[in-house]
Parts: C-alpha cells; structure tokens; sequence
C-alpha cells in the first residue's frame, strides 16, 4: 500500500511521490530523486522543515530548537520524522527546486477542442499524448504551454481538477495582439501538436477547513473550476464556498453552465457576476468585484483565494484589510498579459 504526497518548492515547482506505507517523507522523497535539504535525519537541526498543507502525518520527534511550539501548531513538520496517514497529503518547502536538484516534466498533448468564447477568452482542450505518462497537479495550479508553430511559452491555469484519461482543459484569455491569442484566434485546430510543463504553481487549494472565499477577474476563473470540480468528485468538503467573479464586458462570462451545475451538486456554493463596463442591456451587477463581497458571509473565519489581474489583486487585499472581517488567509495568483 501506498499514499501520494505532493510537495511544493517556492518557485512553484511541484513533484508527486508516492509514499509506502509507515514509511518517512525524507526516505520517499529521495527514492524518487528528490533531494530535500537535509542533515541530521534525527529530528534536531531544523534542516528539512516543511508546512503540511493537507493531509493527516505522524511525526515521531521534533526536537523544540528545531520548530518552536507555534510553529508546530501551525502545521510545520520535518520531512525525516514525517509519516503519511491519509491517502494525499501536501508540503510546502520554502527553498527553490533546483537546490533539490527537481525539474518539472514537459508533455507531449494534441489539441483535441477550440472555441472562443468571446472577444476575450478562449476554451482550448488537449489530450496527452501518452495517458500512461501521469500528469499530477493541485486544483489551481498551472501549466506553462508551448505556442504551436514558434518557440514561445505561456502560462495558463488547469480548468479541470485531474488529467483523467489524459484530457485537460484552460480557459485563455485572449489579447489584441499575442503569439497564443493569435494563434488560438487565427490557426488552432484539433490535432495540432502541442507541449506543455507542469505541475507549477505556488497558487493551489489547501485543506478546507473553514468557509471559503474566491476572487475571479477575467480568465481567473479557471483556476477556481479546477478547485470546485474537485470537490464536486470527491464530497469532501460542505463549508461553505462563495465565488465573486468580476469581467470587463458581459461578453466575457464564461462557463456559467458549469458554474450552475456546481450550485447544484456542491452542499453550499453560491456565485454572483459582477461586469465593469456593461452594455445597456446588461440586467446585472454593475461595477467591480469587491462590491460583490458580502460583510455578513466574512464575519466568520475563512479562507481567500484570489485569482486574476494585479489591480484586481491589490484592491481585492485591500478591501479585506480595510474592514472588520473574520480572521483569515488570503492565497493569491497575479495573471500578467503576454
């Protein structure tokens, strides 16, 4: 018997490894050539100190000059006293992989479905090449997509919770002028070639332990229907889950229909849009995002996930900061044109 643990470099980079049964993170990790810091293996030095982010552990010793009482209760654990006891956890290591001497995988997919959904976004569908080959990834993460005919590399967040039977999906936002945008505008069709790097991104669904609050500008959506899917397939959570998503021009909401389903099938998820520069038959919220945040939902304890644009960012953090709200984490992703 096994378990799966995901662990997470600062810049991103995401490795899964599979973990025997009683055996420790440190020892599954390198059988997997992934070499985190180490150096006593007893539990004193500190070296390998991680945050769990999911997940039930044992951890057998923890000497109080390697992690302090604190830092304990806020999850940290050593990856050479750390045992698995659920099926997936998640590690965050607060080093660069390259020092763990860790690359991410580049995978060889064909385009299987293009549409555009608007002046703005796109839906681009691929299938790997090779299903056997697995892609693991958290809801939220990205992947970085090699542009078809050139040279050039974008970043783009999962659509879907898994790549099950090798098939994935992103929503793109689509610029004026882009090597992806024109090339999704312009010449993409099913069956063309197409490589993508992954698992990346610092930016993924955590242990739900409290109601949760997500933020979508624009394509930032996609990020979040990778987090709602899975929780559609697993049943893992009934806390409570609000989704404000904001766009530019009503023309730009996308997925709405999945959006629905989800208030279908998820305990308690509710969403509202909200358009910035809407036109005279717009029947909706006008303005941006943050006017759709309800005081009353964030005098609890929760957890934001923040998910779009700089400005929108900023403004989102800066509300929340501003006002008497709930103790809270906020997880963000800044998506920058390119």
């Amino acid at each position: 018997m096994h378990n799966t643990a995901a662990i997470v470099f600062r810049d991103g980079t995401t490795r899964f490894v599979k973990v025997d049964d009683n055996e420790l993170l440190m020892d599954a990790a390198q059988r997997h050539g992934v070499n985190l810091p180490v150096d006593c293996r007893e539990g004193v030095c500190g070296t390998c100190r991680c945050l769990r982010e999911a997940g039930e552990v044992d951890v057998e010793y923890i000497d109080e000059e390697a992690l302090s009482e604190e830092e304990v209760a806020e999850g940290h654990v050593l990856a050479c006293q750390t045992r698995l006891r659920s099926p997936n956890a998640s590690f965050y290591f607060d080093v660069d992989s390259s020092v763990c001497s860790v690359a991410t995988e580049v995978f060889d997919a064909t385009v299987s479905a293009v549409e555009q959904v608007s002046d703005a976004a796109a839906i681009l569908e691929v299938t790997l090449d090779d299903p056997a080959k697995a892609l693991q990834y958290l809801p939220g993460q990205y992947a970085r997509l090699e542009v078809p005919g050139s040279d050039q590399w974008r970043a783009y967040s999962f659509a879907t919770s898994s790549a099950k039977d090798g098939q994935l999906r992103f929503l793109i936002r689509l610029l004026p002028s882009g090597v992806m945008s024109d090339y999704l505008r312009e010449r993409a069709k099913p069956g063309d070639a197409i490589s993508l790097e992954a698992p990346l991104g610092a930016f993924y669904l955590r242990e739900v332990e409290r109601p949760l609050l997500m933020v979508a500008g624009g394509t930032g959506l996609s990020a979040f229907l990778g987090m709602l899917e899975r929780f559609e397939e697993s049943g893992e959570t009934d806390q409570p889950i609000r989704l404000c998503y904001g766009v530019t021009q009503e023309a730009d909401l996308s997925e709405l229909d999945r959006l629905d389903r989800f208030t279908e099938v998820l305990p308690d998820f509710a969403y509202e849009t909200v358009v910035m520069n809407p036109s005279e038959a717009w029947q909706g919220k006008t303005g941006v995002v943050c006017d759709l945040f309800d005081l009353d939902f964030l005098a609890q304890s929760f957890d934001a996930y923040l998910c779009g644009p700089p400005p929108m960012i900023e403004a989102s953090k800066q509300w929340l900061a501003e006002r008497e709200v709930g103790e809270h984490r906020v997880f963000f992703e800044k998506f920058v044109s390119s």
